[in-house]
């Protein structure tokens, strides 16, 4: 029987199939690759923004959904670069070390929680949202002309100042918290204030 209450789940699954797919159909070259990965991509999108909001609506956002969550967004990403990666081979090849450093940014920042918490990122900071949007939009521009620059070039400071921002904050908690928007609200929880965790959570 159909539970409304497992809506957010079938997204969160949907966009890892949604990932994978993309993989096979850049590696089997399908014709349109472009429009059909820009299409699958921005569902993917809608997915992660939607899954949140009809959680909290029916009561069912804890902490093993928003930590699924954390983990399919980074399968689904790796996924959409794979598959980018091999339809542009050679953007990635003229901008390796570029995206090795923010490649190994993002790891520390998994080692850094794995290392404190023994469990992976589940923060969902305001600066991370706003940089998923921002490489949906370089991925975007990748996916169409096989060529991106200042786009890029925004979107990897961006990235580096948040993944800096989200290791501050798991550095600064006491204890293991998911959904903490800012560094500032971190510091409230460390001296043992409340914040308001869901209002931003659209991602």
């Amino acid at each position: 029987m159909f539970s409304r209450n497992l809506i957010p789940y079938h997204l969160i699954f949907l966009r890892l199939i949604i990932g994978f797919v993309m993989i096979l159909l850049s590696y089997f070259k399908v014709a349109n690759y472009a429009f059909i990965s820009i299409t699958l991509l921005s569902i993917g999108l809608v997915t992660d923004i939607f899954d949140g909001i009809i959680a909290r609506k029916l009561k069912v956002s804890n902490e093993k959904l928003r930590r699924l969550d954390s983990n399919v967004d980074q399968a689904f990403f790796i996924s959409v670069v794979i598959a980018t990666y091999i339809q542009c081979s050679s953007f990635f090849i003229e901008n390796r070390i570029w995206l090795f450093i923010l490649i190994g940014f993002e790891i520390t920042t998994y080692l850094v929680s794995y290392l404190k918490f023994r469990k992976e990122i589940a923060t969902h900071s305001l600066g991370a949202k706003v940089w998923t949007l921002l490489l949906f939009a370089t991925l975007v521009q990748l996916m169409y002309s096989c060529s991106s620059t200042i786009l890029f070039q925004f979107c990897f400071w961006v990235g580096i100042l948040t993944r800096l921002e989200i290791i501050a904050i798991i550095l600064i908690l006491r204890k293991w918290t998911n959904d903490v928007p800012s560094l500032f609200a971190a510091i409230k929880l460390r001296k043992g204030k409340e914040i308001k965790c869901n209002s931003h959570n659209f991602i």
